[in-house]
């Protein structure tokens, strides 16, 4: 019925239009929303009900738990060595060592084929915290049926995992389809458990596609939609009208921990591979070049004077890497892969991870203003365990920490809004920055300053300002003429906190 009605309105839309068009001065601009232009256009109308579909996908949709083993520390018994000590937990045999407990956590699949494998997220099966150790990993089926599921593989990086249960040969499944086609205004169903409820149905549209959230990485793409998602919904599947999984449903944003009509789905396009390569035992391969990348914002693009949303910078380089063959350089922005732009929703690291291992590809950077092309061989990524030893220290090293007000007034007399004064040896151990560290040290921060709402602290190592080695306060008056001369706002900074990577800080100029 709908499509027979949407085609009728079309129609007679259509004719309304033409005879409207005929009266318009030639080359005169309508609305985007002006019923001419939106008669090609307008919805075939909402569903009359989401029921049969609903009723037909909820099967093949279900919910896994597991049961941990954690240690957790105890505190010292008050009553330790008392007559009432066994009421409180025991004598002091136990006082103050750890002990274990029982965990559980909850969350959604779904089941791909005849034979029992099931798609969920990794952080689905994963212990919940460190040191935890996951016992059991249980499903659930719609029809209350439980199965033991044995762990056929993992992906930290796409947050994806498949497991496998001994339930026949018969079971309802459902399968993958292409979310390339999904378009903001799109129909969808989310099916999943949340809070542990059991199988809850909710529907919505697509908000976004290509949804960049900031976290960073290849898989920082996401398709967002208002559909009702909640905690327990994680690792469950988004269909779309025809009844195809175009997303698995992993994360929310929410102040509250519950929906607020923000939810984010890892799109079929990049699941499948994932699954598919973990469904024959065998790891994801993907492209590395051996970088440490930085979005560029706006301070950072002022700095430098680029556009903003175009291309990402290069914190640093990994020895022996392809990008260091290829001659890329700590502080390039590359701004294009294989003729590709790099963007907020096509991110560097997207572009890379999918390229194919052993290619050669072009590289198009700046670098002090001036537009190269170099040709990088595309290696194979190390395991994010691997990876993640190697770069080490905290995510937030940048974290803001109160200044001491002791050189308050020599900051405020900086155009940075901070004091500075060079790395001395003894200095750097006293940072903890190494050896091999040369710059400046900061000494105070201006708290009205951009600086300090950058995060910036005493003890943090400037290693280059605008690309230059920063030895002296000289060169820190020089960068900021220059930049003031180029009627630049900022002036880009290379800094070091501790033993953490550096990382670029682009910092306002104070105009007084």
């Amino acid at each position: 019925m709908r499509y027979a009605y949407a085609l009728t309105g079309a129609l007679l839309l259509g004719g309304v239009a033409s005879s409207v068009a005929l009266q318009q001065p030639v080359g005169a601009q309508t609305p985007q929303n002006a019923p001419s232009a939106m008669a090609a256009v307008a919805p075939r109308g909402a569903p009359m009900s989401f029921a049969d579909l609903a009723a037909k996908l909820q099967p093949a949709v279900v919910n896994i738990s597991t049961t941990q083993r954690v240690q957790v520390s105890q505190g010292t018994n008050p009553f330790a060595g008392t007559p009432f000590a066994d009421l409180f937990g025991g004598g002091d045999n136990n006082s103050g060592r750890p002990v274990t407990r029982q965990a559980q956590s909850l969350g959604s699949g779904f089941i791909i084929s005849a034979d029992g494998y099931i798609v969920t997220n990794n952080h689905v099966v994963a212990p919940g915290r460190q040191g935890a150790v996951v016992e059991s990993i249980t499903v659930t089926l719609p029809d209350r049926r439980e199965f033991k599921a044995r762990l056929v593989g993992r992906d930290l990086a796409s947050d994806l995992a498949v497991l496998k249960i001994d339930a026949g040969a018969n079971l309802p499944f459902v399968q993958f389809g292409d979310s390339t086609h999904a378009r903001v205004g799109d129909w969808v169903l989310a099916i999943g458990n949340p809070f542990g409820l059991g199988g809850t149905v909710t529907s919505g549209i697509v908000s976004a596609v290509h949804r960049n959230t900031g976290q960073g990485g290849a898989y920082d793409r996401y398709i967002q939609t208002d559909a009702s998602i909640n905690m327990g919904n994680s690792g469950g599947p988004m269909f779309d009208l025809q009844g195809n999984v175009i997303g698995i449903n992993t994360a929310i944003f929410s102040p509250s921990g519950g929906n607020v009509g923000i939810g984010f789905a890892i799109p079929a396009e990049q699941a499948k591979p994932v699954v598919d390569a973990l469904m024959k035992g065998g790891r994801v391969k993907r492209g590395y070049l051996g970088v440490q990348i930085q979005p560029i914002d706006a301070s950072i693009a002022d700095s430098l004077g680029l556009e903003k949303n175009r291309g990402e910078l290069i914190a640093s380089v990994e020895a022996g890497g392809g990008a260091e063959k290829a001659g890329i350089r700590q502080g390039d922005v590359i701004v294009s892969v294989n003729n590709q732009p790099v963007t907020p929703d096509t991110t560097l690291s997207y572009l890379v991870s999918n390229a194919p291992i052993g290619s050669r590809v072009p590289i198009e950077l700046i670098r002090g203003g001036k537009r190269m092309t170099v040709t990088a061989t595309v290696g194979e990524r190390p395991p994010e365990e691997q990876l993640a030893a190697r770069l080490g220290g905290d995510d937030d090293a940048f974290s803001k920490d109160d200044d001491d007000g002791k050189s308050q007034e020599q900051a405020a007399q900086a155009s940075l809004g901070l004091a500075v004064q060079p790395l001395t040896p003894a200095i750097a151990r006293q940072v903890g920055v190494p050896a091999t560290v040369r710059g400046l040290v900061i000494g105070g921060v201006d708290p009205n300053s951009d600086a300090a709402a950058k995060g910036l602290q005493r003890g943090d190592i400037i290693v280059s300002i605008a690309g230059r080695p920063a030895t002296s306060a000289a060169d820190v008056r020089s960068a900021v003429q220059e930049a003031t001369a180029a009627k630049r706002n900022s002036v880009l900074l290379l800094v070091q906190r501790g033993s953490n990577p550096a990382r670029y800080i682009g910092l306002r100029i104070k105009n007084d």
